[in-house]
């Protein structure tokens, strides 16, 4: 009999020693992943207008750049760092240093009131401008000069057209 208590006493032992390492495995798996929390979130939002979209910070805030060339406009919307909700603000102006072929310029982007939406000139996500060249330039690069939104300012933000 007692041969009989000292085999179980072992098999408990080692199903439970063999438990316990699972459980450590588990452990050790979970502290090298981090949960799931602690991990980035891939970045895979595309811009809503099938535009250009442009990081401001840390991804806090993204733009989306929008040629027309059958317009000749560009239009620029202001979003949250997901590429999920506009946002609104308040600037009066927003102006770009663009680098085209041959030339260097400023251009200026009015802001786009929408009633649909209750956006206001000094409350909206859009801003607009016209340019012919616009037409005809497939790719052109530069800078967002100043940009306020909320309590950031960003500056010198370099984008590619």
């Amino acid at each position: 009999m007692k041969a009989k208590q000292v085999i179980a006493a072992l098999a408990v032992l080692v199903l439970a020693g063999g438990g316990w390492y699972l459980v450590r495995a588990h452990i050790r798996a979970t502290a090298l992943a981090g949960s799931a929390q602690d991990r980035p979130k891939p970045h895979r939002a595309l811009p809503p207008h099938g535009g250009t979209a442009v990081g401001l910070g840390d991804e806090q805030f993204q733009l989306e750049l929008v040629r027309d060339p059958a317009l000749g406009t560009l239009k620029v919307y202001v979003l949250d760092g997901e590429l999920e909700d506009f946002v609104r603000i308040g600037a009066k102006v927003l102006e770009l240093q663009v680098q085209r072929p041959g030339r260097s310029e400023t251009l200026k982007l009015l802001p786009v009131a929408d009633a649909a939406t209750g956006e206001t000139v000094g409350d909206t996500c859009l801003f607009q401008t016209q340019a012919d060249w616009l037409r005809q330039v497939d790719h052109f690069h530069g800078i967002i000069k100043s940009l306020a939104i909320q309590d950031q300012t960003f500056k010198s933000v370099p984008f590619e057209l």
